[in-house]
């Protein structure tokens, strides 16, 4: 195949996206901002305390009052645009004692969701428990911000998510997209089409092994692979093979599911093109942020309703 040679052409946006990816990719421990060091002796922590009280401006009550009238109207707008129930759905019944597991990489464990209600999964678990007719139902959520497919491979033998796995009546599933990252960032300086086009037979494999893996501790339920989306699509669409890259993952993933009985292929590419809305997260601009995770809640929900629903 054709080698596609991007560098000349499009060295400055890669080198925007890489910065990009690094947050895509990676999970930094999070430092605690806030620890503070204690004062040498308890004379000097009330000194230091009333020296604070002292320079601290007196309070504006009326201040005060509109600060709390705007965080008011702002919470209220957030909850009617990012309301983590699906309306359509909010009396929907489902099925006795069921139990869904949701594994794989950040878009199952929610990162950019800054509701923190962990993103598609936690929205349906909303939605299911909307109706205070149905008995609650909790979804088991083991995303992992970074995984790809040879790290889901080995967190599958992890005895929680094994143990988890054989008592599903469902499963979610989601991965791919770091592997389609460490790409680019093994091949950064000479990154060209060819590389992924390697890459995609190991990554083939591996979900196969996802698959039958999944399969092995569980016969019966339906398993769910949700595909990829073009997070480059809004900044870089004057590289078309990144379009591209993406639709052959999702091919990939397609036709790996399809050898698989009870195994269904869900898109949501098409819910992110084109769209007026902002719907990833502000702070990498990869992930989804609210309304994303929405959108995708939504179709989940079209492809899975029949399996457990009452």
């Amino acid at each position: 195949m054709r080698k596609w040679r991007w560098v000349a052409s499009v060295s400055l946006s890669l080198i925007i996206a890489f910065f990009i990816i690094a947050a895509f990719i990676y999970t930094p421990e999070q430092e605690d901002k806030n620890q503070n060091h204690p004062p040498a002796t308890e004379e000097a922590a009330e000194t230091n305390q009333t020296d604070q009280e002292q320079n601290e401006p007196a309070e504006d009550p009326q201040e005060e009052m509109d600060t709390e009238e705007s965080a008011d109207t702002l919470s209220d707008g957030l909850r009617d645009v990012f309301t983590s129930v699906i309306e359509s759905a909010r009396h929907f019944l489902v099925k006795d004692d069921i139990q869904i597991v949701a594994v794989g990489d950040s878009l199952t464990q929610g990162v950019g969701d800054s509701t923190e209600n962990g993103g598609y999964v936690g929205i349906l678990e909303e939605t299911f428990n909307s109706n205070k007719e149905a008995e609650t139902i909790n979804i088991a959520n083991y995303g992992k911000r970074g995984n790809r497919t040879d790290q889901l491979l080995e967190r599958l033998e992890n005895e929680e998510i094994s143990n988890s796995l054989r008592s599903a009546d469902l499963v979610l599933l989601t991965i791919g997209a770091n592997d389609v990252m460490k790409v680019v960032e093994n091949n950064f300086t000479s990154l060209n089409y060819q590389d992924f086009v390697q890459e995609q037979e190991g990554y083939e494999e591996r979900l196969h092994l996802i698959i039958q893996k999944v399969r092995a501790l569980n016969q019966d339920a339906p398993i769910y692979l949700l595909g990829l989306y073009n997070p480059f699509d809004k900044y870089f669409n004057n590289i078309p093979e990144l379009g591209q890259i993406m639709g052959d993952w999702n091919a990939i993933s397609k036709q790996v599911i399809n050898n698989y009985d009870n195994a269904t292929f869900i898109p949501i590419r098409d819910l992110f093109e084109g769209s007026e809305e902002e719907l990833l997260w502000e702070e990498d601009n990869f992930h989804p942020n609210e309304r994303g995770y929405k959108l995708m809640a939504e179709r989940v929900l079209e492809y899975i309703r029949e399996d457990i629903e009452q």
